[in-house]
């Protein structure tokens, strides 16, 4: 009897921390999605850009190189030239030099998710296999699995931009475009937002924590680069609303950046809805750039 007391006790204490962190997490999700910036944010129309510099974009050799979100970007960009017959790119999956004989949108995996030191590696290594020879616009971009709670934001800068640096000098006729680090949402479904509540009981750090991080790296990245050099800022455009607002979350006085719920399924890879609306801004930065060339 004093057995089956104890199990009941457990199991009420274990329910009463279920609900408040159900409650606790419900109290958060409720602040992310209704917390906007009070000045709205006017980002460029697809349809201002001209004619002609989309012609010119379309007789450039381009190379991406991405995981995951990229390829939610690279569909993006199917969907916005299926709609729009004037923006015309040659996409193809690809990182052989041959493939930059042509004009070209190619895009292809650099290293390991988790690994951003790899990722930088492996884009010298395709501009160096001949590639750097041919290309008039380069770009990478970190997976937001890169930058964690854990990372040394400074440190991953740092060898970015040296990375980048040697790049510029020795091959001065590639435009190189900066791409801020992506952020992610709160999680979405009852079992998710357990998941998550459990963490903000027990005390560890979640999505917030980690989006604190990437923002130290973007931060980073805007200040150096953003003056003088094309920057395609992907965490901004992803924090934009539809409405012009910016979706952020409230941790204690502080307030986090967060990607718009309605962009993202999963929280942190793109849904058809955002694919498009970066889709959209990353052309509008490369039909700027090809007008420099």
């Amino acid at each position: 009897m004093i057995h089956y007391m104890k199990i009941r006790v457990v199991y009420i204490f274990i329910a009463a921390a279920c609900l408040l962190a159900l409650g606790i997490l419900t109290m958060v999700m409720t602040r992310i999605k209704t917390r906007m910036d009070a000045n709205k944010i006017t980002l460029p129309s697809i349809d201002d850009v001209q004619a002609e510099s989309w012609a010119k974009l379309a007789g450039k050799r381009i190379f991406f190189g991405h995981q995951s979100v990229g390829y939610n970007i690279v569909d993006g960009i199917s969907d916005v030239m299926n709609e729009r017959n004037y923006v015309k790119l040659n996409v193809l999956e690809s990182r052989k030099t041959a493939a930059f004989d042509q004009p070209v949108f190619a895009h292809s995996q650099v290293g390991k998710n988790t690994d951003p030191v790899s990722k930088i590696e492996s884009f010298v290594k395709i501009m160096d296999a001949g590639a750097g020879e041919k290309l008039d616009v380069a770009f990478f971009k970190f997976c937001y699995v890169d930058i964690m709670r854990d990372s040394d934001p400074q440190k991953i800068f740092d060898a970015y931009s040296a990375a980048l640096e040697d790049l510029k000098e020795r091959y001065p006729e590639i435009r190189f475009i900066h791409v801020t680090v992506p952020l992610r949402s709160a999680p979405k479904g009852a079992g998710k937002k357990l998941k998550q509540s459990v963490k903000l009981l027990i005390g560890k750090p979640g999505v917030l924590e980690d989006n604190i991080m990437r923002e130290r790296y973007n931060r980073l990245l805007r200040a150096a680069f953003s003056e003088t050099e094309p920057v395609f800022d992907l965490a901004l455009i992803e924090t934009v609303n539809p409405d012009g607002y910016r979706c952020y979350a409230a941790k204690g006085t502080r307030r986090v950046s967060v990607m718009v719920p309605e962009y993202t399924e999963d929280g942190g890879h793109l849904s058809d809805k955002g694919r498009k609306k970066i889709a959209e801004q990353l052309l509008i930065i490369l039909a700027e750039t090809a007008e420099t060339l």
